[in-house]
């Protein structure tokens, strides 16, 4: 049986989402790997400087930032966080190639940006030969130093413009494999499709009007302050907020007085369910959340501007090119790009072309994986 790695950390939860949805495809395909689930926040603590002056780890730093909506300059803190891996880069180095040596697995399967030149490093030096492959978890690429490497590595891209900048920077074309999307949760694709009935009736016992359009609302695990602002602004519009872990503001947003009915959840696991509840969503360009509501035929409403992450803005540019919803400056104007997207012939533009996505990443890696292992086998 083969031993699989599978490197992730807690910085925005959509690392840790993605090593497990495909740990589930991997056991449900029945596939002979024992998958070893490592938390590289947890392996690297010991030289995590933030969380020895400060208390925190850096990963809860970043989630801290995300909740409060602290994102302006992020990326000189990103430049910043880069200058201080690059410090400790030696120190890291031999920290997993200890580890290597040990477990001793036949692929370490990186869905983590900016440590992956001391994973590769440090692999090649404890365990020469065996693959390391980066599955990216963004759209694209926010060079230098973010996903793709110089090291050798295998790279699994979801877009064009992941695919184009990898084989840029000079990695052969035999080790860069594009697949149609992000990785999402199985429970995407298992969720059965509902009735036009049920689905109103559904939509009745979260107090709506089924003869009136939902949005769906939701700025990632962590929630953020915007949420609140949007529910003001569309005051006449019926909403589905979803706050995450942030707990104060859903008590917020539950006690919020609007003329339209809306419906407040925290943190669930039922998205999918509420997306078919749904005609349209508003986010932050996360990848995770535009691939949801793009699977499930939503058209999206999403922000780019200084605020923005800087590895989220091309995911901005990936709605526009694919006339998949609108891109805002910022959420002041949203009564009127929603007011823009309902339009009817809009509406159905948009929504057709969220249906022409085909995204099946999360059982295609697995096939690439596979590949990997018997080359990697057939040295």
């Amino acid at each position: 049986m083969k031993k699989l790695d599978f490197i992730f950390f807690d910085a925005g939860g959509g690392h840790r989402a993605a090593a497990n949805a495909l740990r589930q495809v991997v056991e449900a395909q029945g596939r002979p790997w024992d998958v070893r689930m490592v938390n590289l926040q947890e392996l690297l603590d010991s030289l995590d400087i933030f969380r020895r002056y400060t208390g925190l780890r850096l990963q809860d730093i970043y989630n801290l930032l995300l909740k409060r909506g602290w994102t302006l300059g992020s990326a000189q803190l990103t430049a910043a966080m880069h200058g201080v891996i690059r410090l400790f880069h030696g120190r890291q180095v031999r920290t997993l190639e200890a580890f290597w040596s040990e477990g001793r697995p036949d692929m370490v399967v990186s869905l983590v940006p900016n440590f992956n030149r001391a994973l590769g490093e440090s692999l090649r030096r404890a365990l020469p030969g065996v693959p390391l492959v980066t599955v990216l978890t963004d759209l694209a690429d926010y060079p230098p130093h973010f996903w793709i490497e110089r090291e050798e590595q295998h790279l699994i891209c979801g877009s064009e413009k992941a695919t184009e900048q990898a084989l840029a920077m000079g990695h052969a074309e035999a080790r860069v494999f594009q697949v149609s999307g992000m990785i999402l949760n199985p429970k995407f694709y298992e969720t059965a499709p509902l009735s036009t009935e049920d689905r109103a009736a559904a939509r009745r016992e979260l107090g709506f009007d089924n003869a009136k359009p939902v949005g769906l609302v939701s700025f990632g695990g962590e929630g953020a302050p915007v949420i609140l602002d949007i529910a003001g602004r569309l005051g006449n519009r019926q909403l589905l907020l979803i706050c995450g872990h942030n707990e104060k503001l859903r008590a917020r947003l539950q006690a919020f007085r609007r003329t339209a009915p809306s419906y407040v959840e925290g943190f669930t696991r039922e998205v999918p369910r509420y997306m078919q509840l749904a005609d349209y969503f508003i986010g932050k360009p996360g990848p995770g959340s535009i691939s949801e509501a793009v699977l499930m035929g939503l058209p999206v409403i999403v922000e780019r501007n200084a605020w923005t992450l800087p590895q989220e803005r091309y995911n901005a540019d990936w709605v526009r090119e694919h006339g998949v919803g609108l891109v805002l400056p910022g959420f002041r104007r949203i009564a009127e790009a929603v007011d823009q997207l309902l339009e009817p012939a809009a509406y159905a533009r948009f929504r057709e072309a969220a249906r022409r996505q085909r995204n099946r990443a999360v059982f295609e890696i697995p096939e690439i994986l596979d590949k990997v292992l018997r080359d990697s086998a057939a040295g």
